[in-house]
């Protein structure tokens, strides 16, 4: 018997760090929304390790942050050790990454929740949606309760047919033995959805009195510490150290001798494991030539002794996974508090989904996060946070989001996995996209504060300050193009301190900038004009001038690219009808349904004489 519910305008099926900004993104947005999680004390867990950033995620997060999403202000409120990567390399590179305390987040996320309008959290599962005439119409709870609602955003994780793997043992499970979605699966598999079997890790927790530092390598935070939100006023402290050993020929040995041992060389595990972040077992498997993997000591939290290993994600049994850890510098006498584990999980074929991330098949249907084939914190809270503004723009009948590939990680994470799908986990790098130095974390409210305003999810306080640090910054700019330095003996020495040529002449303030030697700070000290701009105005101030030539560079492809996307391909077209494309086009364009020329241009296996094809016949009717 079905028991009818209050009706909602959208129903969030999880939440992990997708399921949190999709709630947060429908409820603040004025949709009477409902959350569900299998466990209240699991809601925005890292059962991997507790950090949030690092190469491309760091981005990711910035952007979150400029569109109003709330994963950059809980890193803020909890991290306890920040630090800088890349910063030998240029700036588009350049990304923040914290160690946050695992609890902590997890409780700021959950207060933020319970606090916020328009939202209702329940702990249920949900075995199924209901749809009509291909439109989503419901939910319904394991308990047989049904939820109306409008819309729907499916964000799982790996909860969805989860089963973990420790050696010969596996079991139903989804991460840190909390239960796992069962019934979903079969219920969207018969409505039609593609899904498929993916697979992650996770590596040991020790307890820190095991563990000796004293022979390891420390790594200090970075001072000062730069925040993720551009907003930030709370105190940023580094609380904790982190340190770093390495695996040896002993460390090797010992798994190479127990792969039969491992579910992952045994065949047990079925599913697709991520590229860029294998196991212990498959680094050395994989790169048999090297003598020494990296590994870092991190700790989980202020109020608890677990320190996480980064580095070692291993399914090898737990007998196996003490014996090849004592092997390794300071880790002698180690104790495991939680064992290594692989975890298989359903998700879905990201090509069933739109760019706004809704469901080709089922209007008002959403996907996000590690449901959609991703991996990562950051890569899931981008995907829920759009998901979530989509969902509501559907409900409230209004255009919906699509960020293009210059914009943001976030529209090329989404653009990669809706054009070219994903055969692993999905991983944002700096490399996969060709817009990277317009697409630094350090401008990501220049990108982005508009359409977080636009979308009512930026406050209209931190949309005033993105103005502010706008305009300080180009009234600079002004100035700067206009003033003049003289040729003094003080000048001179500190250019060539620098490493650059003296000036005989007076030279324009911008002028001596360009050097890439020279930094601003080095300048003002010879102005008796400059104003008074904090470090992050001055470090975009120095990335506009010294970089402006590259910028202009990438902003022409941008206006090429965007040519393209403007030209609209209709929507109920049959493109077996279409003369003059090949087979393979004609297949992979039906399957993939792009929106745009843009969208066709990047589908592996339509080539640039089909877009050719494409254009004449938008040409014939008119576009």
């Amino acid at each position: 018997m079905e028991i009818y519910n209050n009706d909602f305008d959208i129903a969030v099926i999880g939440a992990g760090h997708a399921g949190v900004e999709a709630a947060l993104a429908c409820a603040r947005t004025g949709n009477k929304t409902v959350l569900f999680t299998l466990s209240l004390d699991a809601i925005a867990n890292m059962p991997c390790n507790p950090c949030i950033g690092g190469s491309a995620k760091g981005q990711l997060v910035c952007e979150i942050d400029a569109l109003g999403g709330e994963m950059g202000r809980a890193a803020d409120a909890t991290f306890i050790q920040s630090r800088m990567l890349n910063r030998g390399k240029g700036p588009a590179v350049h990304a923040l990454r914290v160690q946050s305390d695992r609890v902590k987040y997890h409780t700021y996320m959950k207060r933020v929740l319970e606090g916020q309008e328009n939202l209702q959290i329940k702990q249920a599962e949900i075995v199924g949606v209901i749809a009509e005439n291909g439109k989503i119409t419901g939910v319904r709870s394991r308990l047989g309760t049904v939820y109306n609602v409008k819309a729907a955003i499916i964000a799982t994780g790996t909860y969805l047919g989860g089963r973990i793997h420790i050696g010969e043992l596996n079991y139903q499970s989804g991460p840190d033995n909390v239960m796992p979605a069962l019934e979903l699966t079969k219920d969207l598999e018969e409505k039609g959805i593609a899904l498929r079997r993916f697979k992650t890790g996770t590596p040991a927790r020790v307890h820190k009195r095991s563990v000796d530092f004293s022979v390891m390598e420390v790594q200090e935070g970075d001072e000062p510490i730069i925040p993720f939100c551009f907003d930030n006023r709370l105190p940023l402290e580094n609380k904790v150290r982190c340190y770093v050993t390495y695996t040896n020929e002993d460390t090797h040995r010992i798994i190479l001798d127990n792969l039969d041992r491992s579910p992952l060389y045994a065949g047990r595990i079925e599913g697709v494991g991520p590229r860029y972040c294998p196991s212990i077992e498959d680094k050395i498997v994989r790169f048999k030539d090297k003598e020494r993997h990296q590994l870092f000591v991190e700790p989980m939290g202020l109020d608890t002794d677990e320190c996480y290993l980064q580095g070692m994600s291993s399914s090898l049994p737990e007998d196996v996974q003490i014996k090849f850890l004592r092997t390794i510098k300071g880790l002698e006498n180690v104790e495991i508090m939680r064992p290594a584990y692989a975890i298989e999980y359903d998700c879905v074929d990201p090509l069933e989904l739109f760019a706004t991330l809704e469901f080709k098949k089922i209007k008002g249907l959403f996907g996000a996060g590690q449901f959609n084939g991703t991996s990562g914190y950051e890569e899931a809270a981008a995907q829920g946070l759009v998901a979530g503004i989509n969902a509501s723009c559907y409900c409230q009948s209004r255009e919906m989001l699509v960020l293009d590939r210059s914009t943001s990680y976030i529209g090329t994470l989404i653009d990669d996995l809706v054009t070219k799908g994903c055969i692993e986990p999905y991983r944002m790098m700096t490399s996969r996209s060709e817009y990277r130095l317009l697409l630094r974390q350090d401008n990501a409210p220049e990108r982005l504060a508009e359409i977080g305003k636009k979308f009512g999810l930026l406050p209209e306080s931190k949309y005033r300050l993105y103005l502010e640090m706008n305009e300080k910054i180009d009234r600079e700019l002004h100035r700067i193009q206009k003033t003049s330095l003289k040729p003094t003996e003080e000048l001179n020495k500190a250019l060539e301190a620098c490493g650059t040529s003296p000036i005989s002449t007076g030279i324009k303030f911008i002028e001596l900038l360009k050097r890439p030697q020279v930094d601003y700070r080095t300048l003002i000290a010879f102005d008796d004009n400059a104003p008074d701009l904090s470090g992050d105005l001055i470090n975009k101030l120095e990335i506009r001038v010294k970089y402006k030539g590259y910028i202009e560079a990438q902003n022409d492809k941008v206006q090429q690219m965007r040519k393209l996307e403007a030209k609209k391909l209709p929507v109920d077209i049959d493109y077996g009808t279409v003369k003059g494309l090949r087979l393979e086009a004609q297949e992979k364009l039906n399957k993939y349904r792009p929106l745009n020329i843009g969208q066709a241009s990047r589908i592996s296996g339509v080539n640039p004489a089909d877009i050719t094809v494409l254009l004449l016949l938008l040409n014939d009717k008119g576009q």
